[in-house]
């Protein structure tokens, strides 16, 4: 009998549970009373549950039917989900976003764009990678993901096309207490030579044999954003980082921005760009998403730390 249960039933159960009545369901739904009634029994005797106690003027749930409620909305719930995202597939829009987010870029500019994106596709479900170098890739040329917003990176791998969209600052430091924090002037790259250089590490293939930005023989190489920030606090070495992540140490006295002989003295600015397959390029939820990140302002500003894995200093 449970096989017999319709949504019609449950959308009529929600109705009267709602309105407090069957006339007023009725009303609501445009049926007659009596259809009402009659949708009400029907699906208690398929349940074996009593939904409505009926002693009193107005039909009030009862305890079983209480419990039932929140099933009968979930239901409907996750039917009218899965028509709204029908309707937007056959109109073109992606059943699911997935992308992948250098991990150079502010978490908390993409929870900003992540809001206006569930605004602007309710239906759309959000899949977000966070990585680093070729780890910004890889998703893209498997096939798991529809752009990548990523760090100019020397080459693309073959197929990938890159779209400019903003730029990150990007600064040298050390602890406060480093030996390269007290040095006067710009500091020689000898000098930076003679330190432990932090270098995250790409996990993937695709920077391999080449070094980006690495200035000393001697490094330590870890795989997260978190490690690097952790192991230069520490005072264990020096190296790069995305100016929001370390605006407010530098700002507190932990870290130091080290000036380095013949590199701008504002720090570099690393261009992202929005990285995807020439032959598969996003949809529209995509589209809207790159469109979105480039109203972003070009980052400099203290912003949450991100995570996960490089390859560059």
């Amino acid at each position: 009998m449970l096989d017999g249960v319709s949504l019609d039933q449950l959308r009529t159960f929600l109705a009267a549970a709602d309105e407090g009545s069957f006339s007023a369901a009725a009303r609501r739904l445009r049926r007659t009373q009596s259809a009402v009634s009659e949708a009400i029994a029907t699906l208690e005797a398929q349940l074996a549950v009593t939904l409505f106690d009926r002693s009193a003027r107005y039909p009030r749930l009862t305890r079983e039917g209480t419990v039932l409620l929140a099933d009968a909305r979930g239901i409907v719930a996750g039917v009218d989900g899965m028509k709204a995202r029908a309707r937007g597939i056959s109109g073109g829009l992606e059943a699911e976003l997935a992308a992948v987010i250098d991990v150079f870029f502010p978490i908390s500019v993409i929870a900003e764009v992540a809001r206006d994106f569930r605004d602007q596709f309710p239906a759309t479900p959000l899949r977000l990678y966070v990585e680093a170098l070729g780890g910004t890739v890889q998703p893209l040329i498997e096939g798991r993901a529809s752009f990548s917003l990523v760090v100019s990176l020397p080459t693309l791998p073959a197929g990938l096309v890159a779209e400019r969209v903003t730029s990150v600052d990007f600064v040298m430091v050390a602890s406060a207490d480093h030996p390269l924090a007290a040095h006067a002037g710009p500091i020689p790259r000898e000098e930076l030579a003679r330190h432990v250089q932090l270098v995250l590490t790409d996990r993937t293939s695709h920077s391999q044999g080449r070094e980006f930005g690495v200035m000393s023989p001697s490094t330590w190489r870890l795989a997260d954003l978190f490690a690097k920030h952790a192991f230069l606090i520490s005072g264990l070495g020096w190296g790069g980082m995305p100016l929001h992540a370390v605006a407010k140490d530098i700002a507190e006295g932990r870290l130091v921005r080290l000036t380095i002989e013949d590199a701008p003295l504002e720090g570099l600015k690393l261009p992202m760009s929005a990285v995807y397959r020439s032959a598969a390029p996003p949809g529209p939820a995509g589209r809207w998403m790159i469109d979105r990140m480039k109203r972003c302002p070009s980052e400099g500003r203290s912003v949450a730390l991100i995570e996960p894995t490089l390859g560059v200093v």
